[in-house]
């Protein structure tokens, strides 16, 4: 039985045959289900441009999710901070957090776009990512209240921020004394490691906080785990080698090309997923050696109906 509470991180991936409206309003259908499971959070995320992900304004599909839902905490898994004016998030959240008092999570990221078209529309630079930190300081700022200039909504509202980590993202969650979100990797014990020794507590948060990022995946038996865990793979594949993210497919290719399958393999390693006992057992052995104190759980699968019977199996594992 795990001892730790898990969330759901929901990228909003489109299917074959789904219209990008049926996808964002399954989103908010997921999160309803997710609620009544018991799950502690529901994250949407950001992504622009990609043929697969239709969640590109996280905070626009987290009101509509906090709308559809009463006691699950919502946010976003992240707002990509580099992509945005910091006064406009601290006041986007503001609404938020003023609609769904007490229920609002604000994660924050520093990824820029993929293609340099990409980052020409958002009007950034490929190096935007550098100034994150004061781009969270200067957020941070407008909600607390320190600024010259004032975000209404926003300003003395707690919205608890989180530092998705990617790079330097630990260090820059250490140094600001916010809670942590990293996937789980081989190289997670010492990112984690040295963010615990070198947190800096702040008003934010007293001590360190962190969420570990996993896939995982239950059925009863492990090949029909693994089965669900297949069209994300074949779509990570499709993407290395022909430049498309494309939807999810209901089956994969019975054949691939020697660089397909490498890619495809690559995307399924790490994973967790077989029975309840093995990821049980596999979720707990994950949070001893990380001491993390969140899972947070994204499992992308053609089949909706299947992916929340995967969530059903999960939350059984919480008791």
């Amino acid at each position: 039985m795990l001892s730790v509470p898990l969330s759901v991180l929901d990228r909003s991936r489109t299917r074959a045959g789904e219209s990008e409206a049926e996808t964002l309003r399954a989103t908010v259908d997921v999160a309803q289900q997710v609620e009544e499971l018991g799950f502690k959070r529901f994250w949407v995320s950001e992504h622009h441009s990609v043929p697969g992900v239709v969640g590109s304004a996280p905070t626009v599909l987290a009101a509509a999710v906090a709308a559809r839902t009463d006691r699950i905490r919502v946010g976003t898994g992240g707002v990509m901070l580099p992509n945005h004016n910091p006064l406009v998030v601290a006041e986007q959240f503001g609404v938020l957090e003023s609609l769904s008092p007490g229920r609002i999570d604000m994660g924050l990221g520093r990824s820029v776009g993929f293609t340099n078209g990409v980052r020409r529309a958002l009007g950034v630079g490929k190096d935007a990512a550098e100034d994150f930190t004061a781009q969270v300081q200067e957020l941070l700022g407008y909600l607390a209240g320190t600024s010259d200039v004032h975000a209404r909504p926003g300003e003395g509202l707690h919205i608890p921020p989180f530092i998705l980590a990617v790079g330097e993202g630990a260090s820059i969650a250490a140094t600001l004394g916010l809670p942590l979100v990293l996937a789980a990797r081989p190289d997670s014990a010492a990112l984690l490691e040295d963010y615990r020794s070198t947190f800096r507590p702040s008003a934010w948060a007293s001590e360190p906080y962190v969420i570990l990022a996993v896939t995982a995946a239950i059925a009863d038996s492990t090949e029909a785990a693994r089965q669900l865990l297949l069209p994300e793979a074949w779509s990570a594949a499709y993407s290395r080698t022909r430049g498309v993210f494309p939807p999810l497919q209901p089956d994969v290719p019975e054949s691939m090309t020697a660089r397909e399958q490498e890619f495809f393999e690559n995307a399924l390693r790490g994973q967790i997923y077989g029975t309840p006992a093995d990821v049980d057992e596999a979720l707990g052995e994950l949070v001893r050696r990380t001491a993390a104190d969140e899972l947070l759980i994204t499992t992308n699968t053609f089949d909706r109906g299947a992916l929340l019977a995967n969530y059903a199996a999960l939350a059984k594992l919480t008791g």
